[in-house]
């Protein structure tokens, strides 16, 4: 077997750490936090409620609402309507807060990457 001599792989000319540092990329970090982890929590939250209603209350979440339809199945179907609006919601706040920023610092490391 013969040894192939490997490439040295390129040596950009972003300095990471800089830019983890930079203004830009601080502002992009807390918009998308202060998006995420509040809803993260709240889904969290609506999540178990559901699941401990369903383990330990069963007879709230059996009782009728319209004919065969129980509160359990409203809870239920609501999980995932919320998932989607959750989705919904984060896609149109990316579109308009986060793409801007996150545009702004691919623009900034590409003309450091260029010089």
């Amino acid at each position: 077997m013969t040894d192939v001599p490997l490439d040295d792989p390129p040596v950009s000319k972003v300095d990471y750490l800089a830019v983890a540092q930079s203004e830009t990329f601080l502002r992009l970090k807390k918009r998308h936090r202060s998006f995420t982890f509040p809803l993260a929590v709240f889904f969290i939250l609506w999540y178990f409620t559901f699941v401990l209603l369903a383990a330990y209350a069963p007879d709230v979440m059996a009782t009728p609402v319209i004919g065969d339809i129980n509160i359990g199945l409203i809870l239920g179907l609501g999980q995932f309507v919320t998932t989607f609006a959750i989705t919904m919601g984060y896609v149109a706040f990316a579109n308009r807060k986060l793409d801007p920023l996150s545009a702004q610092l691919r623009s900034e490391m590409e003309g450091v990457e260029r010089s």
